[in-house]
């Protein structure tokens, strides 16, 4: 007996971890160093990268002199496989790829950007899509997401002034909890912007009316008052914003969407289309 259990106490004590017990270990272990972290995530998008995408990118007005050529669903696999981390976001940020920065917007924690952060990257912004995509997939659920709105509404740069339209977009789809009231502020914003003839800015403003107008049936109503005071416009920019927003929001599939949601009931999705171009 007691050799039986002198060999158990052995076979114990030389046993090889669990997957359950190392996959702990892993999680509580320090991270690697910052440089190590920031070195690992910009080789991993190196080798996602391909020329033929890198090329591509200057069909939608893209800059290329820092880029590497990774495809969207590549950069959000990298995000999955690395996690939250704010440190490595910010590092990404600031080594200025294109891809880096995209790739930032995944793994910072909305709760915790600041509003000083909100500004410095946004002054930065050189591009439709790492605005939009910073916007998307972080700004929109930060804090001080509304205030931001309301702030860059009335800025100059091109794409800082995008930023607040495709946040408000954003927020259309990503705020639940918002009352209308929010909403019809943001039409007001859009009334007033809405004479910007920068084309990075007069799409982003047509974008933010149309998705309020499908939020549900008093913004729809609301919106498509506003589409209809834009289309009437003397000028360019407005008028093309409001006669765009129109053709949406009176079509059918809008008219039904906004119905079966007032009535409470799911909207059956239809095939699936391309989306609209918003750049």
């Amino acid at each position: 007996m007691a050799r039986t259990a002198a060999a158990q106490a052995v076979a114990k004590a030389t046993r090889t971890p669990s997957a359950s017990k190392r996959a702990a270990s892993a999680a509580t272990a320090p991270p690697p160093p910052l440089a190590e972290r920031l070195a690992d995530a910009l080789a991993q998008l190196r080798a996602a990268s391909s020329t033929s995408h890198r090329d591509g990118l200057a069909r939608y007005a893209i800059p290329t002199e820092r880029a590497f050529g990774v495809p969207m669903a590549s950069i959000q696999a990298i995000a999955k496989r690395l996690g939250r981390d704010r440190e490595l976001a910010e590092a990404l940020w600031g080594s200025g790829w294109y891809e880096a920065r995209l790739l930032a917007s995944y793994l910072d924690d909305p709760a915790e950007v600041s509003a000083a952060q909100m500004d410095r990257w946004g002054r930065q912004f050189d591009n439709w899509a790492v605005c939009d995509t910073v916007c998307f997939a972080l700004f929109d659920r930060s804090p001080h997401a509304w205030r931001k709105i309301d702030q860059w509404a009335g800025r100059r740069g091109e794409f800082l002034k995008r930023a607040a339209f495709a946040l408000l977009a954003s927020k259309t789809v990503h705020d639940k909890a918002a009352p209308d009231a929010a909403f019809l502020h943001g039409l007001e914003l859009i009334e007033a912007g809405a004479g910007d003839e920068r084309n990075f800015v007069k799409k982003a403003v047509n974008w933010a009316l149309r998705s309020i107008g499908k939020r549900n049936a008093v913004l729809h109503a609301a919106a498509l008052a506003v589409a209809k005071r834009l289309a009437a416009s003397k000028d360019a920019a407005p008028r093309w914003v409001g006669k765009d927003a129109l053709r949406e929001l009176n079509s059918a599939a809008v008219i039904a969407r906004v119905a079966a949601k007032a009535a409470r009931v799911p909207v059956r999705k239809a095939a699936t289309k391309a989306p609209r171009d918003n750049k």
